[in-house]
């Protein structure tokens, strides 16, 4: 089986090593920055284009790898072939081909990457979806090669699955950020933290969320909270995140209380 990637980017990157580590073969990179191209390419000994009408057309699949925004677009210029087109993004529905191809489908891996760190796949859950049951065997077989969680959702599912990946890693990777703000501008290094980042995440893989929840917000402590708001006078933006998450926290923990009674 070969492989193309359109895009090279952080998943691009990520998902076509892991790919090449499981055996499969990458025949092709593209990217409209040609240095991403080259680059990626480079690590995974293939061929790289930025030209779009240079993409070979005897690939078995084509991963779309690009932004949302981008990819009706690049989806627009490609040119026809027989391969089956994937896309990986959990916000958008597999029907963008359907004008293209008449193969397409998507593969959506629950995964945060970043160019230059390695994620092992084999427990990300993988949300797949295809046109036609052989497609959607196809990639299956793709899918249980690199990762033992594998599903098939539709793009109602998948779109609220994106939702919750966007409050569990974005959003709170924003909260690192302005955590390590705090902490730079008392010239302190951020690296304190990490061992209380590293315990609450591991926390939740034994209990919910809700369960080990812990600070003043769900005590609803408002000693300590009226003196961490005034300490953030200077940066309303700040004042604001802060009393709406607190008011919220404590609302999930009444809430949570009422249906547990």
């Amino acid at each position: 089986m070969k492989i193309v990637f359109i895009g090279a980017g952080n998943l691009a990157s990520g998902m076509s090593e892991e790919m090449q580590r499981a055996g499969m073969t990458i025949g092709q990179i593209y990217s409209r920055t040609r240095a991403h191209a080259e680059s990626l390419a480079r690590r995974i000994n293939c061929r790289w284009t930025s030209n779009l009408h240079e993409v070979i057309t005897d690939a078995d699949l084509y991963v779309f790898a690009v932004t949302d925004t981008a990819l009706p677009q690049v989806i627009a210029r490609m040119k026809p072939n027989g391969g089956l087109w994937v896309h990986t993004a959990g916000s958008l529905p597999a029907e963008l081909f359907e004008r293209y191809t008449s193969r397409y489908g998507v593969f959506y891996p629950l995964q945060t990457f970043t160019r230059g760190l390695r994620v092992c796949l084999d427990k990300t859950p993988i949300f797949l979806e295809a046109k036609w049951k052989e497609d959607y065997k196809m990639l299956r077989r793709i899918a249980v090669a690199l990762s033992d969680n594998v599903r098939e959702t539709d793009w109602e599912q998948r779109k609220r699955i994106h939702l919750s990946a966007v409050f569990a890693c974005n959003f709170t990777n924003h909260m690192y950020a302005l955590a390590a703000r705090i902490m730079e501008e008392q010239g302190l290094p951020y690296d304190l933290l990490l061992p209380l980042i590293e315990e609450t995440a591991a926390k939740v893989n034994v209990l919910t969320p809700a369960e080990a929840q812990t600070g003043p917000a769900v005590r609803f402590d408002r000693n300590i909270m009226d003196k961490q708001i005034a300490m953030l006078e200077e940066q309303p933006a700040m004042q604001t995140i802060y009393k709406l998450l607190s008011q919220n926290i404590y609302k999930e923990k009444i809430m949570n209380k009422e249906i547990a009674d």
